[in-house]
């Protein structure tokens, strides 16, 4: 009798497993052309050298400037702002698609912060003793 209901069991998390991943990816092919196309300029500006980052913790926007390109991108819940001194993009994006871009942009930070934090430690020239001594 168990082996009837885990093979049942089984049967009907295959058939789960199938029908949500049928449906995801008729949710990733909906994408308009407006938020594909938004994304991606999103992606390539994250991973431009030259491009800066901000995070405003109350407001939970992210900031992207590229001072070489003259780009400017916000993110902010589910809307992209893009903008330069010629044109302003305010594009509506789905859950998925701004909780990925909030992802790389925040991986992208992580990675600064760490870089900063070991050029930060690779300057310590003097331990704690040697700094007392200093100031007493």
């Amino acid at each position: 009798m168990s082996t009837h209901m885990k093979k049942f069991f089984k049967k009907l998390w295959i058939r789960f497993a199938i029908h949500v991943s049928k449906k995801l990816s008729k949710e990733m092919g909906n994408l308009d052309d407006n938020e594909r196309l938004s994304s991606a300029i999103c992606r390539n500006l994250i991973k431009h050298p030259e491009s800066t980052f901000l995070i405003a913790p109350l407001s939970h926007k992210r900031y992207i400037r590229n001072e070489v390109l003259q780009m400017f991108i916000i993110l902010q819940d589910d809307r992209m702002n893009i903008t330069n001194h010629i044109y302003n993009y305010d594009i509506s994006l789905r859950q998925d698609t701004s909780e990925r871009l909030n992802r790389i942009f925040d991986h992208r930070v992580e990675e600064a912060r760490s870089k900063f934090e070991s050029e930060m430690k690779s300057q310590i020239r003097h331990s704690l003793h040697l700094i007392l001594k200093k100031v007493t």
